[in-house]
């Protein structure tokens, strides 16, 4: 099931997020290639593919870190490559972020941590902060006694959740998740997806998964969209092998979409053996 161009299934008033014929290159390396995108409001996708296919730039790209080569994201309409510097912080706050390792601030409390964009860009009171603060941490099943208490004192996954706490401080319009259960055990991991789960129903958000796990893809998505390394694919070949609902995954015929899925890893072992010569 391959689709070249997902706009045309929405009525473009719908549509947050457009990314048309995007590229993105580094020196030589082309990473990414004539990627379509378009997300109506109020959707989960998962953005699926094995390592190395490009999953975490397209991210990038989406929330303005990363310029295209080539193509265009709009979000809500506006072309981000098109606006000022001080235009796209503005627009960014609309985005939440969940980062891969939750990238909180070490030298911060978990207060300070989850506060900190509400300081940053609003004028609110430090009692309705706090108010603020307290709620998002309930939202992910932490109490107010972690408030005083540094990351490092905490595991992996209240890290994760004080990381989600932060995202949705703002009351995101997209959210943004990389890689949001690597290196959890599978209890931990299907909190985090739950905890998304009720994040989308707890707030009108949008959001875009990046992973690799076919659990949280299956239990969060309303769509996936399934990259494939360039390196792997022949100049004619799109780039999006699978763009469609969960549950059509299993009944997909390209090889390449079951592989991944049901996590075969023979046909690769016979590359890898090839390509050393043995």
């Amino acid at each position: 099931m391959m689709i070249h161009s997902t706009a045309s299934r929405f009525d473009s008033s719908d549509l947050l997020l457009q990314v048309a014929g995007l590229g993105v290159r580094f020196g030589r390396q082309q990473v990414l290639r004539d990627v379509d995108i378009a997300i109506p409001r109020g959707q989960t996708v998962a953005i699926i593919g094995e390592s190395g296919c490009g999953k975490t730039v397209l991210l990038k790209a989406i929330i303005g870190l990363l310029r295209p080569t080539q193509g265009e994201v709009r979000f809500d309409g506006r072309n981000l490559a098109n606006l000022t510097e001080r235009e796209l912080v503005r627009q960014r706050i609309r985005f939440g972020f969940l980062f891969q390792q939750a990238a909180l601030f070490d030298s911060m409390t978990i207060a300070q941590n989850v506060a900190f964009p509400l300081r940053q860009h609003t004028r609110r009171s430090d009692d309705e902060i706090r108010e603020i603060v307290l709620a998002r941490l309930a939202e992910v099943g932490l109490s107010g006694a972690v408030l005083p208490m540094r990351p490092v004192e905490l595991s992996g996954g209240m890290r994760k959740r004080v990381g989600l706490a932060r995202a949705l401080a703002m009351e995101p319009e997209m959210m943004l998740y990389d890689e949001p259960t690597t290196g959890l055990d599978p209890i931990m991991s299907d909190v985090i997806n739950e905890l998304i789960l009720s994040a989308r129903r707890s707030h009108p958000v949008t959001s875009v998964v990046v992973t690799h796990d076919m659990q949280t893809t299956r239990k969060v998505a309303d769509r996936v969209v399934m990259l494939y390394p360039l390196s792997r694919l022949g100049r004619d070949e799109p780039q999006i092998l699978y763009d469609g609902p969960p549950d059509g995954l299993e009944k997909c015929r390209d090889r390449r979409v079951a592989q991944f899925v049901r996590g075969e890893a023979g046909e690769r072992l016979m590359e890898m053996r090839l390509q050393n010569g043995s």
